[in-house]
């Protein structure tokens, strides 16, 4: 794996970014083994990392027949064309393994239309390099080769099959919105946040569901919805893609229309990853997309997951090494500066269900309160042999 430090990122930044793809290189079933790193201005428009480095790389691929080389940021198809020519083995940027993942995810024809129109785009661009071997030949008159024209062809099929995807999203995207309109006008909830946070562990927790949860990233791809009903008020709950930094450009204008289900939430449920060391840099990522799609401004109940897998790192006066700590208690938490800044915020494990049933009051509190308003004279029945389950 290879990152650059710049002006815009600093040394720790990249560091974090690089554990990060180590995650995704992993989920994608690679084995990182290696990190190079640089400090640049700027990129090399020609190879990325200087040409110094860059033969570092190359060495040590050679040395431990080294199969696979991915950067942390995007790569100019040049770029991407001039480091495989130089390293002699495939090479992926950030964005490429993403779309390798989402790919390997899609399940429903929605997410594998969406993941597939974004390849294509990606792809677009860079079509020259898979067409080396067409390229014109050097010479005067009499001595062009058919590259051009090839590639000219590839570039019509690509682009009739980018028209082709984004006609069959439109009407996807007409019957998914047909689906949400038959749903009536019951109260709606969607749970948002990084990728990895506990998402799906949550929604099966409260929907009594079973959506697929897994510790990679992106484990789920496709917008669940469930019917809900706590404490005799229904309700609909949505579990939706995972956010990450640096998410590809492609990928974001293709799974817009997923993220409908979050526009038009009456309620969000932002959940958090509380032990992972960067966790207001992922709240600020999702905030961010949350902000693009028009959605920051909607009630949101702030739910910081993982507390049993929390530590913290002090130094006591005296002592010779740091110790790490894990004694955070719920009074604790509920102290916290994240408690003070974020109203309303609960703290739990959903892995352990520690917490859980402050979390589901809360829950019912912010549902009830726009419930009543949208059914100010609905009458809760009396009758306690009614059944209340989800399928009902």
């Amino acid at each position: 794996m290879a990152g650059l430090i710049t002006r815009n990122q600093t040394e720790q930044m990249l560091d974090e970014y690089l554990d990060e793809l180590a995650f995704l290189a992993e989920t994608a079933g690679a084995i990182p083994v290696k990190r190079f790193t640089q400090k640049l201005d700027h990129p090399d428009s020609r190879t990325f990392m200087g040409s110094g480095k860059l033969n570092e790389v190359i060495e040590y691929i050679k040395a431990e027949s080294i199969d696979l080389l991915i950067f942390d940021d995007e790569l100019s198809p040049s770029q991407l064309r001039n480091v495989e020519k130089l390293a002699g083995i495939k090479v992926l940027d950030r964005n490429s393994l993403i779309l390798d993942i989402f790919a390997g995810r899609a399940r429903t024809s929605h997410a594998k239309t969406q993941v597939e129109l974004a390849q294509y785009q990606y792809l677009l661009p860079r079509l020259t390099r898979m067409w080396t071997h067409l390229e014109r030949q050097k010479g005067g008159i009499g001595m062009r080769g058919p590259g051009e024209s090839q590639i000219e062809t590839d570039r019509r099929i690509i682009q009739d099959k980018i028209a082709l995807l984004k006609e069959k999203l439109r009407h996807i995207d007409r019957q998914m919105a047909t689906q949400r309109k038959s749903r009536g006008e019951l109260v709606r909830v969607a749970l948002v946040g990084y990728t990895n946070v506990g998402k799906s562990t949550i929604m099966n927790l409260i929907s009594k569901s079973e959506v697929f949860a897994e510790n990679k990233l992106f484990a789920t791809l496709d917008t669940t919805v469930r019917k809900v009903v706590l404490e005799r008020i229904p309700f609909l709950l949505s579990d939706t893609v995972g956010f990450i930094r640096k998410l590809p450009t492609q990928l974001i204008e293709s799974f817009k229309s997923t993220l409908d289900e979050v526009r038009e939430a009456d309620i969000l449920i932002h959940v958090v990853d509380i032990s992972h060391p960067s966790f207001e840099d992922h709240i600020r990522a999702v905030n961010e997309t949350l902000k693009d799609i028009k959605s920051l401004d909607k009630p949101t109940i702030m739910v910081f997951n993982k507390i049993d897998a929390f530590s913290y790192v002090v130094k006591e006066e005296g002592d010779l090494s740091p110790v790490t700590r894990e004694n955070f208690s719920l009074d604790d938490w509920k102290r916290s500066w994240m408690a003070r800044h974020n109203d309303p915020a609960v703290f739990i494990s959903a892995a352990n269900r520690e917490n859980v049933d402050q979390f589901r009051k809360i829950l019912v509190s912010e549902v009830r309160k726009i419930h009543n308003v949208r059914y100010p004279n609905f009458l809760f029945a009396e009758d306690e042999s009614m059944d209340y389950s989800e399928e009902s």
